[in-house]
């Protein structure tokens, strides 16, 4: 997710001159949630790079149907209209003429192939941990990340 985040800022971020703040809407997987060590530096690491303050706000468990990328894989699921899906081509060349709302999504295939089992050490979790700001009662579902000012 970060991957695709540093791509699209780095595309885009001329088109947005005066962003200082980016909230995140997520679900609280287990790649993305807010105690994933290797998510949470890396996600550091963006706000860092393009000096903006990052918030994540995460949709508690069993709450879907507020998360409006839900919707888009059942319109996908209808554009496809049961499909093989056999190849990552046939899967790209779908989404990427589908349209939700008047508007087709940004598609890229990732291939890079990343190393699993990547942890930080405690000392690293624990100056991490130091740049979150995490609002008092929903310590997990909502974290400020502010960039580091030079």
């Amino acid at each position: 997710m970060v991957d695709c985040l540093f791509d699209f800022f780095t595309e885009a971020q001329e088109s947005f001159p005066g962003v200082e703040t980016l909230v995140i809407n997520q679900d609280n997987g287990p790649e993305n949630h807010s105690r994933r060590t290797q998510f949470m530096k890396r996600i550091t690491d963006f706000a860092d790079h393009f000096r903006l303050n990052v918030l994540l706000a995460y949709y508690p468990p069993y709450h879907s149907k507020y998360n409006p990328i839900e919707r888009v894989w059942g319109i996908f699921e209808q554009h496809s209209n049961g499909s093989l899906m056999d190849k990552a081509s046939t899967l790209i060349q779908f989404a990427k003429t589908m349209t939700y709302k008047g508007k087709r999504p940004v598609v890229k295939l990732i291939e890079k192939v990343y190393q699993t089992g990547v942890r930080l050490t405690q000392k690293a979790v624990g100056e991490l941990e130091k740049r979150f700001q995490r609002l008092e009662g929903l310590e997990k579902w909502f974290v400020r990340i502010e960039p580091i000012t030079l």
